[in-house]
C-alpha cells in the first residue's frame, strides 16, 4: 500500500502546479479498499469546470496508474 500511495503523490505533484495555477490545490488523503480519497482546496472548491479537471482527468489517470486504485473520490 505504501507504493501506491507513493506512486498516487507522484501523479497529483506532476499535476498539482497546473491545479495551483488557478487558485486551487488537490491532496491524497489516503487509499482504503482501493479508493482513493482526494482532497480539493482553493479555488476549486464551487467552480463548475473543476468536475472536469477531477473526474475526467486526475481520477482517470490514478485508476489508470495505481494498480491498487480502482475509485477516486473527492472531499
Amino acid at each position: 500500500m505504501v507504493a501506491a500511495i507513493e506512486q498516487a503523490n507522484t501523479i497529483l505533484d506532476k499535476v498539482r502546479p497546473y491545479v495551483q495555477m488557478h487558485g486551487g490545490d488537490v491532496q491524497l488523503l489516503r487509499i482504503e479498499e482501493g479508493t482513493a480519497y482526494l482532497k480539493v482546496y482553493g479555488a476549486c472548491v464551487g467552480c463548475g469546470l473543476a468536475d472536469a479537471t477531477y473526474n475526467r482527468t486526475i481520477g482517470p489517470l490514478l485508476i489508470k496508474e495505481v494498480e491498487e486504485v480502482t475509485n477516486v473520490v473527492f472531499e
